[in-house]
């Protein structure tokens, strides 16, 4: 079994950094002393059964990357890759061409999920052994509602005689929807990466799109893309702490937890050194 791993990075960032007021790939933020990206990364990068690592960047901004960041990327074998331009699919379409022959299975992680722990990487690799598809996935512990937009007539609005002076300044917004159903979680999960398939499988996968016998519009990830074959797709538990950086907050969020665990790596290796010494 030989893995090569996929990390779709052409994404631009752009409700991030709408969010954030930035102008920057949320991907080469600082993420305990690595970016974003290297930090998805690294994990694979020292495994034993990973054989290849790419990259898949915003094509127009190859050049610049590779300038920036191909010394670090060259020294640990990463290949980097020009991306799709509007869907992630083609993306990971992309660099499925630059996957190595000796690959028996592909593996696909959002280059957005720093902090993905190598227990659980392990855990879908081991699955993969046995299974075609392998994705991870957490229980759902939230309740869930399925909501709408407000009709006209459900709309509540007061009339501030200021507005028509202060034409609205300074006025909190507030989006109202409505709650249609609440939903059944008991045998809901939500997905995360790394996902891991058999090559023929995924490769299957995007022949299809080739084909025009899937449609992609509702495709949010290649589990998803083998699921509309009529593939049975195998989940493995996942890790709440495995998040997906999309607004400020998650980054925010996942700096303290990398922190926190660079604290403790440390106070180990420090505890090592220091019985080591009482060995000696």
């Amino acid at each position: 079994m030989q893995i090569a791993v996929i990390l779709p990075a052409a994404g631009q960032s752009k409700r991030f950094n709408a969010a954030a007021g930035l102008n920057k790939s949320k991907l080469e933020l600082d993420m305990a002393g690595k970016p974003v990206f290297m930090a998805a990364l690294d994990p694979f990068i020292k495994h034993p059964l990973v054989c290849q690592c790419i990259i898949a960047v915003d094509p127009d901004k190859v050049d610049s990357f590779k300038l920036k960041w191909g010394d670090l990327l060259g020294f640990h074998g990463v290949t980097v890759v020009p991306g799709g331009k509007i869907e992630r699919w083609e993306t990971i379409k992309n660099a499925m061409a630059a996957v190595n022959d000796q690959a028996t299975h592909i593996a696909v992680h959002d280059a957005a999920r720093p902090l993905v722990s190598n227990e659980l990487i392990t855990r879908c690799f081991e699955a993969a052994k046995d299974y075609p598809a392998v994705i991870p996935g957490v229980s759902c512990s939230a309740t869930l509602k399925r909501t709408a937009p407000l009709s006209d007539d459900e709309i509540q609005s007061k009339t501030d005689p200021l507005d028509a002076i202060l034409g609205g300044a300074g006025k909190i917004t507030v989006n109202v929807t409505k709650v249609t159903q609440t939903l059944d979680r008991s045998n809901v999960v939500l997905i995360q990466t790394p996902q891991v398939f058999e090559r023929s499988l995924l490769q299957q996968a995007y022949a299809s799109i080739d084909s025009g016998t899937t449609d992609t519009k509702q495709i949010t990830d290649d589990a998803g893309l083998v699921e509309a074959m009529g593939q049975t797709v195998f989940v493995v538990d996942g890790e709440q702490t495995n998040l997906k950086i999309t607004e400020p907050a998650d980054y925010e969020l996942a700096q303290l937890i990398a922190g926190a665990r660079k604290q403790t790596d440390a106070a180990s290796l420090a505890k090592k050194r220091l019985f080591a010494d009482d060995d000696d």
